[in-house]
């Protein structure tokens, strides 16, 4: 299996869609348009959450249900995966009197499974939305939640791994707070959040490791795209390579130890991989990412997104699903086409969206459109 892809989508109660259906007949190209406002973007969140974590907006369970519905939605989609064929669905059952919604559900083939890890063994999927423009010139936090998103699409534990940090340092920084706090159950939370940390390091810095490959040896492609550099900034991961994983779990260790007073004063833990960076340069200009113009930017994570695709692939022996939320729209003709030339020869199925079709003139006898509506998916005409 070269592709994974969605054969049919069909919402219940989510976002704008009280119940609607898309089928498809191929892998390829998807492209989905309508006016600003339709719901072209609900429809790639549903298939967003196909993969770990809350989809590309982040949004809280009770966001994503219909405004006219119970409080309950559901996510059923029919694939043709890296396993065969088989039915993923995920939802939310309508709260119970005045109890709050109930915790999100996940089923392959109508069986009950603990999360959505599971569907990693079906199909993967890595989105680029406007939200993510910003990227280079935002935070880091940024960053680090882009390139775990782009950890987790090679492996499916990398989320509860980051959770189980967040976790640690969390129940650390209480245990700071109360100066009346047992040292002992420091030494216990500092050793556990060492083990983690290091764990979240390397498996970052392994990917950044694989993906800057990928990025070097496809620098011949998709030209009018720039080619760039990419490198993880924190001492941690620049010691992984040349040194073990105990090694550096107990120069953490010591290292929490002996920022207490300091970490207590702050409110915070200040040394660790939850301030690590991810560095991006512009490698014909030898000029950082968040120097460059914004269509640079644009382009650079276009870069990114590709070659991340093909290492995906190259990894799993499946591509991915992509979804592209108002991409092609603000690429010039070149680009464009290089994105699309790109696209076939990843051999993906690929969501894109946008309200004008005349920008997916290039595709279109080879893509799927649809034309959405509010609340509806039609085969374009």
């Amino acid at each position: 299996m070269t592709a994974a892809f969605i054969r049919r989508l069909t919402l219940t109660n989510f976002r704008s869609y009280h119940a609607a259906q898309m089928t498809l007949d191929r892998a390829g190209p998807v492209v989905l348009t309508g006016a600003n406002g339709a719901g072209k973007t609900n429809l790639i969140e549903a298939i967003s959450l196909l993969a770990p974590g809350r989809g590309l907006r982040r949004a809280t369970m009770e966001e994503m249900a219909f405004t006219e519905g119970d409080g309950g939605w559901a996510i059923s989609a029919e694939i043709e995966g890296m396993l065969g064929l088989a039915t993923l669905g995920t939802g939310i059952d309508p709260p119970a009197g005045e109890e709050s919604a109930s915790p999100r559900r996940y089923r392959i083939d109508r069986e009950p499974v603990s999360s959505a890890a599971a569907f990693a063994d079906h199909l993967r999927v890595v989105w680029l939305t406007p939200a993510m423009d910003p990227l280079f010139n935002g935070p880091a936090a940024e960053r680090r939640r882009f390139l775990d998103r782009l950890v987790l699409a090679v492996d499916a534990q990398h989320a509860s791994r980051v959770s189980a940090l967040e976790r640690s340092l969390r129940s650390r920084n209480r245990l700071l707070e109360d100066q009346r706090s047992d040292p002992h159950w420091l030494d216990a939370v500092e050793h556990e959040t060492a083990e983690v940390a290091v764990a979240v390091a390397a498996a970052r810095a392994e990917t950044v490791a694989r993906l800057a490959a990928a990025l070097d040896t496809a620098r011949g492609d998709a030209s009018e795209f720039p080619s760039a550099e990419i490198s993880l900034q924190g001492w941690m991961e620049q010691l992984l390579p040349q040194h073990s994983a105990v090694e550096i779990e107990d120069r953490y260790r010591a290292l929490l130890k002996e920022n207490r007073a300091r970490d207590a004063a702050a409110g915070r833990t200040l040394d660790g991989p939850h301030l690590s960076d991810l560095s991006v340069i512009h490698a014909g200009k030898g000029m950082p990412a968040s120097n460059c113009s914004t269509g640079e930017q644009k382009a650079l994570l276009i870069r990114l997104i590709l070659a991340h695709a093909r290492l995906t692939k190259d990894m799993t022996g499946s591509a991915p699903l992509l979804l592209l939320d108002e991409v092609v729209a603000h690429l010039d003709p070149g680009r464009r086409a290089s994105l699309y030339d790109a696209l076939s020869g990843l051999g993906a199925q690929v969501f894109m969206t946008g309200a004008d079709p005349a920008a997916f003139g290039d595709i279109v006898t080879r893509a799927q459109i649809m034309l959405i509506k509010p609340g509806i998916v039609e085969l374009f005409a």
